[in-house]
């Protein structure tokens, strides 16, 4: 099957993201009315595409320590060992396992490692394309999204409000917005 799966414009390389185009951001509900954003300012992901896309090979990191609500008090919350523990696990790291066709998108499967827990997690890419930058870069866009429950991970760190519930919701949306250059 890998053998037939194209995409319009896809190059057999090495790419090294642009983290000048690129982001890592989360949002969780907050008090179960609305999301709190973050991100991560410290990434990095190299990835090595074969010359069908589906054997595209993914190794990424994030800094737990560049994490950026917005807020240094919640940022500094969580870097400590309520949520991710960050002096003990710097990183979160996802080190992909498959890529297959799924609907018009890609549906991208691997490890992700977070507070020392490793779990199995999908993500939906929606591939935007390719193109040459100004200087003459060959360059590739996409967006991956995932939802994971934190509690899988042991950041369950919470708190009951008054009127019922808790104060930070359970499942944590992932997103990645990436523009990476192929190596020469």
């Amino acid at each position: 099957m890998t053998d037939t799966y194209t995409i319009p414009g896809h190059k057999a390389g090495t790419w090294t993201i642009d983290p000048s185009h690129s982001e890592v951001s989360f949002s969780v509900r907050h008090l179960l009315i609305s999301k709190v954003k973050g991100k991560f300012e410290k990434f990095d992901a190299t990835f090595v595409t074969g010359e069908s896309p589906l054997d595209t090979k993914l190794t990424a990191t994030a800094e737990v320590e560049s994490i950026n609500t917005g807020d240094a008090n919640r940022d500094g919350h969580l870097r400590t060992n309520d949520f991710f523990n960050a002096p003990e696990f710097p990183t979160i790291t996802f080190v992909s396992k498959s890529v297959v066709p799924e609907k018009d998108d890609l549906a991208v499967t691997g490890d992700l490692t977070l507070k020392g827990v490793t779990k199995e997690v999908t993500f939906t890419v929606e591939f935007g394309g390719f193109g040459n930058d100004l200087y003459g870069n060959y360059k590739l866009g996409l967006t991956a999204k995932t939802v994971i429950n934190r509690n899988d991970f042991g950041v369950s760190w919470n708190a009951p409000l008054e009127a019922g519930g808790v104060l930070v919701g359970d499942d944590v949306t992932i997103t990645i917005d990436l523009q990476a250059s192929l190596q020469a």
